[in-house]
């Protein structure tokens, strides 16, 4: 069971209103020892009673008891959704980041709409993924990198650490190289100079989540809802989507549509964002096993609206790449190409908006994969660092890959396939926790879903391990 010395929810005695997206990042992390000083930063001390649920009960107000009570829990209301919206839209950028434009658009242009369905099953599991990571947070009021800490041996701590902060750097990378080539494509700006642009938008960007969580949520929400805009835009101008569904019937072509695939889920289903939805779903920690199934409901129905969306973007993408150049003449594996691509079969206003949508894509991601940084130090190691010096350190990688004339779009394509393999040391311990009763109470997975995770788990790294043998052997 859990530390009893350790806050079991670090938002009590918080006031009605939405808790901020994190903790503000220059105070220290809390100590082992139980004094209420070590704690995070919180409200002034209250009664220890869970954040309310806007449109739903309030606590006490459902009643129940036993296992089956969460049976008769009541189904949230259209505000309760609305409210968890916000944390599921911030999520969900992670999956329509720049690593997206390349791997999706890249198999478009070679495979046309054979690998659609790799999108389809990836975001299905992205949703039941992200629903774990939720579920994980509001029934122990803890998020993954602290369960980790509480529940494994220090050496694999210390080892899960490390591979997260190398998920955390390939996804940086993704996020300023994409940027990056944006403004040279909106505006000529060389690469290098673009990046510190990118990195200087961020920090603003970053700059807004002290003040409020919903700011950052909105700011966050108009990017998607940019990306959306552009992609269904250059949808229209091409008929993408006509015949598009035969993409559909799960198959491959050859190693490299397998090498695609990877990269493909690697940039949908988001290991440093399992982690950031975990931290954003903690503050039910102390509620009732009945309430916590409400607000579950609730966050439910916001991811399946949120990825969902991603979803149609990543598909979109892929379909306007194969309507636009499978089976032409010219060749089309970089940004750039894509980019001249569109405005040439296209117009000049499909182009413009691809660099556009590239260019959201980069600095929402930023700012949320800078967030997701900050939850995994503090969860593993318990430290803390602020999160502009954070965003100066990981500035350092992308601008090093643009200096050095690296391909940018090779750069993020190979990016994704990092993240990929991630995804099972993220995923495993997801699995293994929601499944113990002793974590999860009540909210206990129940078998099939356990079996579902960890099918899903095997599959994934048994992709990776295929891979590996390939490279070293192949």
């Amino acid at each position: 069971m859990l530390d009893p010395r350790q806050p079991r929810d670090r938002l009590r005695g918080a006031p009605p209103t939405a808790a901020p997206l994190l903790d503000p990042p220059d105070t220290p992390d809390p100590g082992p020892a139980p004094a209420p000083a070590a704690a995070d930063t919180a409200p002034p001390a209250g009664p220890p009673t869970a954040r309310p649920l806007p449109g739903g009960p309030g606590p006490g107000s459902v009643t129940g008891t036993g296992a089956g009570a969460g049976d008769r829990s009541p189904r949230p209301g259209a505000r309760a959704v609305v409210a968890m919206l916000g944390p599921a839209f911030v999520v969900s950028v992670a999956y329509v980041d720049p690593g997206n434009f390349a791997t999706n658009m890249s198999a478009g242009a070679l495979y046309g709409p054979l690998l659609l369905w790799v999108i389809a099953l990836a975001n299905v599991v992205a949703i039941f993924v992200q629903y774990l990571a939720c579920k994980v947070g509001v029934a122990t009021g803890r998020d993954l990198p602290e369960l980790c800490r509480e529940h494994t041996p220090r050496p694999v701590c210390r080892g899960l650490w490390v591979q997260a902060e190398l998920v955390a750097m390939a996804t940086d990378l993704a996020e300023f190289v994409g940027g990056a080539v944006a403004l040279y494509l909106l505006f000529g700006i060389p690469l290098v100079p673009a990046a510190f642009i990118v990195g200087a938008a961020s920090l603003v960007l970053l700059a807004l989540a002290p003040e409020g969580r919903r700011r950052f949520e909105l700011v966050i929400g108009g990017f998607l809802l940019v990306i959306l805009a552009g992609f269904l835009y250059q949808s229209l101008r091409a008929g993408s989507w006509s015949g598009a569904l035969t993409g559909l019937r799960p198959r491959f072509a050859d190693t490299q549509s397998i090498l695609l695939t990877t990269g493909m889920v690697g940039a949908t289903v988001m290991p440093h964002v399992i982690y950031l939805h975990s931290s954003l779903s903690r503050g039910y920690g102390r509620a009732t096993p009945e309430r916590k199934r409400t607000v579950l409901r609730a966050n439910r129905t916001a991811i399946l609206i949120a990825l969902g969306t991603a979803g149609l973007v990543n598909a979109t993408m892929l379909t306007v790449a194969a309507a636009a150049f499978h089976g032409g003449s010219g060749t089309y594996e970089t940004l750039e190409q894509f980019h001249h691509g569109l405005g040439t079969t296209l117009g000049t206003g499909a182009a413009l908006a691809f660099a556009l949508a590239l260019l959201a894509s980069g600095l929402a991601s930023a700012g949320v994969g800078t967030f997701a940084g900050q939850i995994i130090m503090r969860g593993f190691l318990r430290r803390r660092v602020p999160l502009t010096l954070r965003r100066l350190i990981t500035m350092g990688p992308p601008l090093a890959v643009l200096a050095l004339g690296v391909d940018p779009t090779q750069a993020l394509v190979l990016s994704q396939v990092v993240l990929s393999f991630g995804i099972p040391f993220a995923l495993i311990p997801l699995v293994v926790f929601t499944a113990r009763r002793s974590i999860m109470g009540a909210l206990v997975n129940r078998p099939v879903t356990t079996a579902l995770g960890t099918v899903v788990a095997l599959a994934i790294t048994g992709l990776n391990l295929f891979l590996v043998q390939d490279v070293l052997l192949g």
